[in-house]
């Protein structure tokens, strides 16, 4: 006689959590389809800001990288750490691009200050992106070229920031930090963590740079095969000297914060 009754009830209780099953994954397809703000850093003490008062409704992870699905400053967003360097930045971004409705992207984050005129803790707006490491290196020397660097010697590639979006970031900075401390200009990316006054030099000849990282050109190239509006932002926490480690140890998490605020006032007023 029990054999009759433990039958039914276990079928029961399968049935009911092939439902619980189904109405999450309802429940999850519904975040993913919405349309959403992505934002994009390359650590922690990035996102922290943005992550302590946003309303996150879902953690997902993809390849190993968190993405956190939910509502900031009114607006729907989804918020990564993708990690540091141009491989996972790049992997980080593509991955939000094909599993959320992304309208534009923000990139907030720290950087070192390239510009004569720049110091600790001011504020870069991407206006463009140049990969910096990207060519040819030869018995001449580095050359910087586009394409297929093995046959090429096209000039190399500015990759260009949405002017709407640098206007926002610009007018958010302003408003963050003061007018004196806030730059647009080129930011320059590439796989190493710069500490040179020599480098930086070639930096400011070569590219005009403001700026120098080692994500940013990779983001901006995936947002453009993806046809998304984008802006780069970067609080300094270095020059990118010889004094860089330890002003990156002093400074960074207050660049970082200080990045971070500054993408709250964009949501504040972007569409």
């Amino acid at each position: 006689m029990k054999k009759h009754i433990v039958i039914p009830v276990v079928a029961v209780v399968l049935l009911l959590a092939i439902i619980g099953v189904k109405l999450n994954e309802g429940k999850s397809s519904s975040l993913e389809q919405k349309e959403r703000i992505g934002i994009i850093s390359a650590m922690d003490n990035e996102i922290k800001v943005l992550l302590d008062e946003a309303d996150i409704k879902q953690v997902d992870q993809i390849g190993g990288v968190k993405y956190y699905v939910g509502s900031l400053r009114g607006k729907d967003v989804v918020i990564t750490r993708a990690g540091i360097g141009k491989v996972r930045a790049s992997s980080g971004i593509t991955a939000m691009f094909n599993r959320y409705n992304i309208s534009k992207v923000l990139f907030t984050g720290i950087a070192g200050g390239v510009a004569d005129d720049t110091q600790v803790l001011d504020i870069i707006v991407g206006t463009r992106l140049v990969e910096h490491d990207y060519g040819i290196v030869s018995n001449d020397g580095f050359i910087w070229v586009s394409g297929d660097p093995g046959i090429s010697r096209a000039a190399g590639e500015y990759y260009y920031c949405d002017d709407t979006l640098v206007e926002l970031a610009y007018k958010a900075a302003v408003e963050t930090v003061g007018k004196e401390h806030v730059f647009k200009g080129t930011i320059a990316t590439g796989d190493q963590f710069i500490a040179s006054e020599e480098y930086v030099q070639r930096l400011k000849e070569e590219y005009n740079a403001y700026a120098c990282e080692m994500e940013g050109a990779s983001v901006a190239v995936i947002c453009l095969n993806y046809n998304k509006p984008f802006v780069v932002i970067r609080a300094l926490s270095d020059k990118a000297d010889g004094k860089a480690h330890d002003s990156y140890k002093d400074f960074g998490d207050i660049a970082g914060a200080n990045s971070s605020q500054i993408v709250l006032k964009i949501l504040d007023s972007v569409e």
